[in-house]
């Protein structure tokens, strides 16, 4: 993966690379139990926390094994989200992509928007193939969200991640490369 951190640019927003300035903005959304629950974690309680994501993030970036973009609003370069891949697997030309925003900024298409852009990076510049979203079965709002942007439901993971003390399933969604115009 280039060293050079690669920002996108969308109409309302600007994904880039997330820093520790960053972290009390990330807290007000990481420390929302509506807006980690999907993701497996707890509330993060401190910007400590906070800064521990941001060195992951780091970390698969340098690794190689995924990216993730600060979601950023353009007009006041105030972070309310991220966006990006995990687990990329450049033999098999497939990534991951996740993601989560504030809540102030739900049903605003903001997720939508972010989301829209990451995949077309994924397919332009990583030359992915596949790009694969897991999502928890109650999260009727990410589901919706993923098939907006043409992902399609291909089954039930059953007890395919064990996470706050239980074991959960998740439905794997996909998008391939011929599903949109690349």
């Amino acid at each position: 993966m280039k060293k050079d951190f690669p920002i996108i640019e969308t109409e309302r927003l600007v994904l880039r690379k997330v820093v520790k300035e960053d972290a009390k903005d990330m807290l007000a959304y990481l420390s929302d139990k509506e807006v980690v629950k999907p993701m497996g974690l707890e509330p993060f309680q401190t910007e400590e926390d906070v800064l521990d994501e941001i060195h992951w993030y780091d970390t698969i970036y340098n690794d190689g094994t995924g990216i993730r973009w600060g979601i950023a609003l353009k007009d006041s370069d105030k972070v309310i989200g991220s966006c990006g891949f995990l687990n990329m697997q450049t033999k098999h030309y497939r990534a991951e992509v996740g993601y989560e925003l504030n809540k102030e900024h739900w049903g605003k298409g903001m997720a939508s928007e972010a989301l829209a852009a990451v995949v077309a990076f994924g397919f332009r510049h990583f030359q992915l193939e596949r790009i694969e979203a897991l999502i928890e079965p109650d999260n009727i709002a990410s589901q919706k969200l993923v098939e907006r942007q043409y992902f399609i439901r291909e089954g039930l993971l059953r007890h395919y991640e064990f996470t706050c003390g239980k074991f959960d399933d998740l439905y794997m969604y996909s998008v391939i490369r011929g599903d949109l115009a690349f």
